[in-house]
């Protein structure tokens, strides 16, 4: 009986041996909460905006999309191969976004185009954080976040000062 549990505990063992060291398991970690906390940020603007997809949303899908380039470097696919799993990403994500765009019957306004992209920039920011791109990931969140929350304000300063009806199309 000894034997049978040696040889279960090697193979859950073998199992696990896809992190061979602490630099590799830190590199995984740091890469996946990059992608979840620059996820989060977004998708907090779009919580406190009131719009469907929020936070859990938007950190799910950095992080998947993070996770899913790490795993293909684990696997070891080379840099030129990288885009075939990169397009599958912006195809799914784009699925994904599809579905929180709305058109009312009878309406001639489209809800929910800003909610998509955001999701859309989001896989990208996570895509850039799995790949080791932190810094162009942080930048892009950044860049987005001041899209999000700074340019409705700075709408409706100027729709103040022109009388122009604002755009609700968000």
């Amino acid at each position: 009986m000894d034997s049978a549990w040696n040889q279960i505990g090697g193979t859950v063992a073998a199992e696990f041996s896809d992190l061979t060291d602490l630099s590799d398991a830190t590199r995984i970690v740091v890469r996946l909460l990059v992608a979840g906390m620059l996820g989060g940020i977004l998708g907090w603007e779009r919580e406190h905006a009131g719009k469907a997809a929020g936070v859990r949303t938007h950190m799910l899908v950095a992080m998947g999309a993070a996770l899913f380039v790490l795993v293909s470097q684990q696997m070891g696919i080379e840099a030129p191969d990288m885009s075939r799993v990169v397009q599958g990403i912006v195809a799914g994500v784009g699925f994904l976004g599809a579905g929180t765009i709305l058109k009312g019957s009878g309406e001639e306004k489209v809800h929910g185009l800003t909610t998509a992209a955001g999701i859309w920039l989001t896989a990208a920011i996570g895509t850039a954080a799995g790949l080791g791109l932190e810094a162009t990931a942080v930048l892009s969140a950044v860049l987005a976040f001041a899209v999000l929350g700074a340019l409705p304000l700075l709408q409706r300063v100027l729709t103040r000062r022109t009388g122009a009806p604002p755009d609700h199309s968000q």
